[in-house]
């Protein structure tokens, strides 16, 4: 842990008061039966060892590229040694960034060639992924690629073939599965803190063109510095559009719009917590509401999936919610329904309210014991006040708990962290190719479902479309 990052621990320390924090020797101990309403947080210290050095590229230099860059950095013995981006001007801001003698290429396969690389993150459109991946493990690098790990559900079984194959290590970029707030949210998911689960309402919304995928284009786009007959490659030939190689996510020909951006975090989200395979029937219905500036994918979408009765859960409903004009200013929250309470887990937060059910069934009140004659009222009256006590006509009340994580957690640092630890240690993680495809079949198929205007039934264990 660097000085910084130990100085501002102790800030925090000192902040809150020690007698706040879970006193532990792992990360997170199992608090589910210590019921006081109160907010907790969650104890956090995590040692991130050097190990051996990792030289590490990256193909795909555009958003996401810079942001899984800058935070693999912060991993120690981690080392950057080139960059590939079809777009020149990115080649140029990697050089300003990193220094002229950074290694840059248009072409992915050179830099895969290179013999000191150890590990490439592929940020690239969603309609390259397991190309890419496919041949970065073949060429013996280890992946991180970005979520959604395929752009169509047939490319699924390479990847995770491949995975198989060549023996390195691949983990799929969605964040959240390798967080302390999911891995709390999990433990008292299983410790059964809301009763049965039979209901989980997801949602991702946005309001802004930012976050409608409406970003800068540069003024010197065209299909030369973007390379587009190379970027087409992956897909049918099409004419230059500025707006399809900066704007991909808004288009069904090269990207895989909300549900592969946002539903499939929701759905990694949601498996990890479960512990679900995925789901067995998957509908989704959407529009373009606002942002009518060309995409051909939705700004507001909506999805219902049924999970059936497995060891690892009860059967369950999901619904999934994206809203690009949401006028709630944007909101990410997962709430998961049980029998006795509901659980909300936004970002690394939880909270959870109980609601339990009285012993006595319900008699009176919004009833139709009232239609009945008065005689029949006061008969069937005394009898119920026979057999039940006052206690057991009570709904039984339990505190409700707030769980937070510390203000400078990184879930992102800690899953490109469990990425180096797997590489350095031969241990397995969180999202390989098998949770990565199970996670984005089920989205894919959200689009299936829209266009198509049909329920799609999937095999979560098989993995494969019925």
């Amino acid at each position: 842990m660097s000085n910084q990052n130990q100085a501002s621990r102790r800030k925090f320390l000192q902040q809150i008061g020690a007698a706040t924090l879970i006193t532990a020797a792992s990360p997170l101990q199992s608090l589910y039966a210590r019921e006081k309403a109160e907010e907790r947080i969650l104890f956090y210290e995590r040692k991130i060892s050097s190990g051996d050095k990792i030289r590490l590229g990256v193909i795909g230099f555009g958003v996401q590229g810079h942001f899984d860059l800058q935070t693999a950095l912060k991993v120690p013995g981690i080392e950057l040694a080139g960059i590939c981006d079809l777009y020149t001007g990115r080649l140029e801001n990697a050089k300003e960034i990193y220094g002229n003698n950074l290694y840059t290429t248009r072409n992915y396969k050179d830099l895969l060639d290179k013999t000191d690389i150890d590990a490439v993150i592929i940020a690239t459109t969603d309609c390259w992924h397991s190309r890419i991946t496919i041949d970065a493990l073949a060429k013996g690098k280890h992946v991180y690629c970005e979520k959604p790990m395929v752009f169509k559900i047939s490319e699924g079984y390479g990847v995770i073939e491949a995975q198989k194959k060549y023996g390195k290590v691949l983990q799929v970029g969605s964040q959240r599965v390798s967080s302390i707030g999911l891995a709390k949210a999990k433990e008292l998911l299983a410790a059964g803190e809301i009763g049965k689960l039979n209901m989980v309402n997801a949602v991702y919304d946005r309001q802004g063109s930012i976050g409608a995928w409406e970003y800068t284009i540069p003024k010197d786009a065209t299909a030369e510095t973007t390379d587009w007959d190379k970027f087409i490659e992956a897909t049918e030939k099409m004419a230059f559009d500025a707006k399809k190689f900066f704007w991909w996510r808004a288009y069904k020909d090269v990207g895989t719009g909300v549900a592969g951006d946002l539903f499939i975090h929701l759905l990694s989200g949601t498996h990890f917590i479960t512990n679900s395979k995925g789901p067995e029937t998957i509908y989704s219905s959407g529009q373009i509401s606002y942002w009518k500036d060309g995409r051909n994918m939705p700004d507001v979408m909506s999805g219902v999936m049924q999970y059936g009765d497995t060891p690892e859960h009860p059967g369950f409903q999901l619904t999934l919610q994206v809203n690009f004009i949401s006028g709630t200013g944007g909101q990410e929250i997962t709430r998961l329904v049980g029998s006795e309470g509901v659980m909300d887990v936004q970002g690394n937060d939880i909270s959870i309210h109980h609601s339990l059910m009285p012993q006595a069934p319900g008699f009176g009140g919004y009833d139709s014991l009232f239609t009945f004659s008065k005689s029949m009222q006061e008969e069937m009256q005394k009898e119920y006040n026979a057999k039940w006590t006052a206690a057991q006509k009570k709904r039984p009340t339990k505190e409700d708990i707030t769980f937070k994580a510390p203000q400078d957690y990184n879930e992102h640092l800690d899953h490109f962290t469990n990425f180096f630890d797997a590489i350095r240690t031969g241990k397995p993680v969180v999202e390989d190719a098998t949770f990565g495809f199970r996670a984005a079949a089920p989205a894919l198929s959200c689009n299936e479902s829209y266009f198509k205007k049909k329920i799609i039934n999937w095999d979560p264990v098989n993995m494969k479309l019925k």
